[in-house]
């Protein structure tokens, strides 16, 4: 297994019927890779300085975000199927469904940036479903 130190940049873009909203998340983490397998791994403090751990496993078919501390998940993403998961927070627990329309990755390369793009639609607690967009950057520091 090689595992790398890495710089991470994280932008998920919400569309909620036109309204959009973009959150940009950018830390340092470590990067695990072992033949058709991936893995991402990094830490964040919200607001309140509580912190939330992500691990992101990214397979040759699928990706899935685990999430765990202040906010806690395992979302799971498979292109043209639907999944579900709870989503745990601050507020309470919300019932998230999930579907993927795209998936592309591009691991990193010694001085090129590596990407995750994954095109999905959610609905929280059965409501209308919002259009997301995120993308993971990935570079490896020496």
């Amino acid at each position: 297994m090689l595992k790398s130190p890495v710089s991470i940049k994280m932008t998920t873009e919400i569309d909620d019927e036109g309204q959009k909203d973009i959150n940009v998340i950018e830390q340092k983490g470590q990067l695990y890779e072992k033949d058709d397998t991936t893995v991402l791994t990094f830490s964040e403090n919200n607001e309140h300085g509580e912190r939330t751990d992500s691990l992101i496993t990214i397979y040759s078919d699928r990706v899935s975000v685990k999430r765990s501390g202040a906010v806690s998940m395992l979302q799971k993403f498979q292109n043209d199927k639907v999944t579900e998961t709870s989503y745990r927070h601050q507020f309470g627990t919300i019932q998230m469904t999930t579907e993927t329309d795209e998936i592309i990755y591009t691991p990193p390369l010694d001085l090129q940036e590596g990407r995750l793009f994954i095109r999905y639609s959610t609905s929280l607690n059965g409501d209308k479903g919002r259009r997301h967009r995120l993308t993971i950057t990935v570079k490896k520091e020496n």
